[in-house]
């Protein structure tokens, strides 16, 4: 990837006439119906941009969504890019950087994932504290791109406590519960094994997923604040003596949609 390449897709944008949003969202498996609700809504299919790769994940829906919700400009992505489509990482966190560029000063990213600490039920949304990246892959790893930002950055503070907070005030005033913890990020696409899940339950994870981290880095190396949620969608294998399916993630994200969509207004009429 290119810095030429971006600020193609960044002009593309622009001569669309594309608002500047305040905020970047990115919707996980399943959880792609809250960028049809948005005020003002101006949807840009991913095969139109220059540069954008194709999501090809059933259950996202790959438009580029521009909008207002509650009061804020936002731009959504309706689905994301993944390792395990065979897009190299800096095709995976191309549209994180894209946003940045148009001006996005905090990134929403949510996915569905898998339940690893047993206190979690299919249907919990889980805020996340911090991330291990198990994948093998950085986005900022290669070539130096200083419009991007710094070379060596802190990841301390990947997931901003503040925002973290405020996630929480609006789980409260909702009524609704939530849980905290740490995100795996596996590259997948097949599911774990019960070892594996074993494995990460001792290096301190409570949900894994195939997403979200690429993108948290390269939004945190353009100086972007993060608040990451995970939809728990399953509970990892071993836990339950049953097989994992991508149909099971679909079914629970159709189930859990709109206590989501109620939460993630709040969260954005907050920051």
């Amino acid at each position: 990837m290119s810095y030429y390449e971006l600020k193609k897709a960044v002009e593309y944008l622009k001569s669309r006439g594309v608002p500047q949003p305040e905020i970047g969202i990115i919707l996980g498996s399943g959880l792609g119906d809250f960028a049809d609700g948005l005020e003002e809504r101006f949807a840009i299919p991913y095969a139109e941009i220059p540069g954008f790769p194709v999501s090809t994940v059933k259950g996202h829906k790959g438009n580029l969504v521009f909008g207002r919700a509650s009061g804020r400009q936002v731009a959504v992505m309706q689905g994301r890019f993944h390792l395990y489509e065979g897009y190299p990482i800096d095709k995976v966190v191309f549209a994180t950087r894209v946003l940045g560029l148009l001006g996005i000063k905090v990134l929403i990213v949510t996915n569905a994932a898998g339940g690893i600490n047993e206190g979690f039920r299919p249907g919990d949304l889980m805020v996340i504290k911090d991330h291990i990246n198990l994948a093998g892959e950085n986005p900022a790893a290669g070539e130096e791109i200083p419009e991007l930002g710094p070379r060596f950055f802190d990841m301390t503070f990947a997931y901003d406590a503040e925002l973290r907070d405020k996630a929480k005030i609006i789980f409260k005033e909702a009524g609704l519960e939530y849980k905290e913890g740490v995100y795996a990020f596996m590259k997948g696409p097949s599911y774990e094994t019960p070892a594996e899940i074993r494995m990460l339950r001792v290096l301190g994870a409570d949900a894994v997923g195939m997403s979200t981290v690429p993108e948290v880095i390269a939004a945190r190396q353009m100086g972007i604040k993060v608040l990451g949620i995970s939809c728990i969608t399953n509970m990892a294998a071993g836990i339950l003596d049953k097989p994992l399916s991508h149909a099971e993630v679909l079914e629970v994200s159709e189930k859990v949609k709109e206590k989501f969509v109620r939460v993630l207004k709040g969260i954005i009429g907050m920051i």
